[in-house]
């Protein structure tokens, strides 16, 4: 039956595989197989000069790493069990340069090293059947992808080790195994090909080897070159433990917790070696100190003082008492605890560790997404946006319809008012002007003239009267066509209002009216009864004086009052005449304003209805648009709402799923306050070294 942690893991790779995440696979597969491996692999790291190499001499209580002074480790060095003792120098192929606790194959699931989410799955380690290595490989060594190795006497690698040789880096002219070994002895060494990532391997013959234990010793770490490639065997993916070395003469430096932390985030199982504690009496204070900027620095690690040399000195002699005073049983006591959880309890943790980093990836770009969707405002999405903007223009069309029809209604009923009062000031002006002429003039003398006169006037005024309307009616037109402005397209009618050319025909001429003349026979009878009057009373006058009653004076006398008589009648006759005319005139004058102005107000109504039925019309066209615009977002918003609620319950209970598989990876490692990591989790406010996901 399975271990239940290997379960979880195989459940994290599927939900890795759901969402597209090929890189996280690759790195869970070799994460499975390194754990499913038997073997304890230890890494060991830290900066130059700290006693990493005599760590794992004083281990083994061997020298099989380089130590002095002027020596330093060049490449890392795989240590593990062999019947005799072997080495042999391993390039695998070359990779993108990473920091130390980064795999050079960009597996590290923090750092995909550029792999796009929909790439496939890498290819797995080459291992054998249960984790173990194919043919060729040393113990130890999970070499992802093709490697060369070549086999070196055990007494020349530690030269090369160390950087101080100059051949044994070549490669001898032979020809390669199947598990990728070069093989055959003498001749000349040329350079292999292609260069590569190089580390080496030595197995000897220890029975804490044998039981398992793989021991890694890496070159220093300095800061000076963080870019720098390294070995995949040197990396801290491919450990179970991973030990930093710093000696007990100082503190801890910034450089070597800001490298325990970038390691703890990729690693669960963690420990701090203080080193030299043999030459320095007060070493127990500094690693209280170490311990409390472990603590402050949110580290999980252990840290563990030692003393290789008196390790060294107590395995010669064989005295147990020295050999506690350098406190590596302690040590021992870890790596052996390790070994033996390490299908249990030590791979629990490093499962719970790995879904924490996994499953927040996972979780990360979901929670970014529901974050992202809780705070964009509804009301500002696009199809949202749009049904408010196609529902704006509805209302805007509508008062747009209400402002052109109240527009063209009073501008109509101005127009009107306005030709009916201009037309009026016309025809008043051409009766005063009647009247000034008719007060002198006589009507029966230049009628023609007068009505030629009069015809012309009244058609000017006609005339005028029309092209002030149909310009006012085309300013109308214009009114009105500019509340459609923001439409953009000419709203304008294609016809316009014209004077018509048959106007002059549609004035009556006037008829002369017909006046009394002054005839000599009303002239003689006039003068007659006017001279009767001053003869007879003239003629009794003269009686008095012994006069007759028509004698010369009575005589003249008439002929007085007759002419007299005659001129004032003449007089009257002429005041008739022309009141006679101006009546007339009045009359035709009237009749032509009452005619026009009928044939203005119609046409102006007419002009009205032709732009009332071309605005309504072009109104409907505009609202079938927007109406239709507005059917089409509201479709798309009820759709869009529709789809964002489900894409929200959707990444709701993926994020249920994730929360639940990082509960159950926690339960593997006893992890407290689960309640409390699931809801970081949902939030993404989990520290990378507390209970949650970083």
């Amino acid at each position: 039956m399975a271990p239940s942690w290997l379960d979880v893991l195989d459940e994290i790779v599927r939900v890795s595989g759901a969402h597209g995440r090929g890189d996280l696979i690759s790195w869970l597969r070799r994460r499975r197989a390194q754990l499913l491996d038997p073997r304890l692999r230890v890494l060991i790291v830290g900066e130059p000069k700290q006693g990493k190499s005599q760590l794992v001499n004083a281990l083994l209580n061997a020298s099989v790493c380089p130590v002095g002074d002027g020596i330093s480790t060049t490449i890392p060095t795989v240590v593990g069990h062999a019947e005799a003792p072997t080495a042999a120098l391993v390039w695998s192929p070359p990779q993108a340069p990473e920091q130390l606790g980064r795999p050079v194959d960009g597996s590290d699931p923090q750092h995909p090293a550029g792999r796009r989410r929909d790439a496939p799955p890498g290819p797995p380690e080459r291992t054998g059947p249960a984790g173990q290595p194919l043919p060729g490989a040393r113990p130890g060594t999970a070499v992802p992808g093709p490697a060369q190795r070549i086999a070196v006497p055990i007494e020349q690698i530690v030269a090369r080790i160390s950087g101080r040789s100059g051949g044994i880096g070549d490669v001898p002219a032979g020809s390669a195994d199947g598990g990728g070994r070069t093989v055959g002895g003498g001749g000349t060494l040329r350079r292999r090909p292609g260069g590569g990532l190089e580390h080496a391997e030595i197995g000897i013959p220890r029975a804490l080897l044998a039981s398992g234990l793989v021991l890694v010793d890496t070159p220093g770490v300095d800061g000076t070159d963080p870019g720098r490639a390294i070995s995949p065997a040197a990396t801290p993916n491919q450990a179970d433990l991973v030990l930093l070395v710093s000696d007990v003469t100082r503190e801890l430096s910034v450089a070597e917790l800001n490298l325990l932390l970038h390691i703890a985030q990729s690693h669960a199982n963690l420990a701090v070696v203080q080193s030299k504690i043999d030459l320095v009496p007060h070493w127990r204070t500094v690693v209280e100190r170490n311990r409390q900027h472990l603590a402050d620095a949110g580290v999980p690690a252990a840290l563990i003082p030692v003393s290789a040399t008196l390790r060294l000195q107590a395995a010669r002699s064989n005295d147990k008492q020295l050999n506690a005073e350098s406190h590596f049983p302690e040590l021992l006591n870890r790596i052996k605890r390790d070994q033996a959880g390490k299908a249990d309890a030590l791979a629990r943790a490093a499962v719970a560790h790995s879904a924490r980093t996994v499953l927040e990836q996972l979780a990360a770009p979901l929670r970014a997404e529901l974050a992202v969707a809780k705070e964009i405002d509804v009301e500002r999405s696009g199809p949202i946006t749009k049904l408010h903007a196609a529902q704006r223009e509805v209302d805007e069309l509508r008062r747009c319809s209400v402002r052109w029809q109240n527009t063209l209604n009073d501008e109509m009923a101005d127009l009107i008012s306005d030709v009916e009062y201009d037309l009026r000031d016309r025809t008043r002006q051409i009766l005063r002007k009647v009247d000034e002429a008719f007060d002198k003039a006589d009507p029966l003398t230049g009628w023609d003239t007068f009505q030629e006169w009069l015809t012309e006037n009244l058609t000017d005024a006609a005339e005028a009267n029309y092209a002030w309307l149909a310009e006012r009616c085309g300013w109308i037109a214009n009114r009105v066509a500019s509340q459609f402005d923001r439409y953009g397209f000419d709203a304008l009618p294609s016809w316009s209002v014209r004077v018509p050319e048959n106007l002059s025909d549609r004035i009556q001429i006037m008829e002369q009216p017909t006046v009394e003349k002054f005839t000599r026979t009303q002239k003689l009878v006039t003068g007659l009864r006017g001279s009767y009057g001053g003869v007879l009373m003239f003629g009794l006058a003269t009686t008095l004086a012994g006069m007759p009653l028509i004698n010369p004076i009575s005589l003249g006398a008439g002929a007085l009052f007759g002419g007299k008589s005659v001129r004032d009648e003449g007089k009257s006759l002429l005041k008739r005449r022309q009141a006679a005319v101006k009546t007339a005139t009045q009359r035709h004058v009237d009749d032509f304003f009452l005619r026009l102005s009928k044939d203005c107000k119609d046409t102006a109504r007419q002009v009205q209805r032709m732009l009332r039925d071309h605005f309504t019309a072009l109104t409907e066209e505009l609202q079938e648009g927007i109406v239709r615009s507005f059917r089409t977002a509201k479709q798309a918003a009820e759709a869009d709402a529709a789809e964002r609620d489900q894409r929200q319950r959707r990444i709701a209970l993926e994020m249920k799923r994730l929360a639940d598989l990082y509960e159950k990876a926690q339960a593997l490692a006893g992890a407290q306050s689960l309640g409390a990591a699931r809801t970081n989790l949902e939030s993404g406010s989990v520290s990378p070294n507390g209970g949650g996901l970083g």
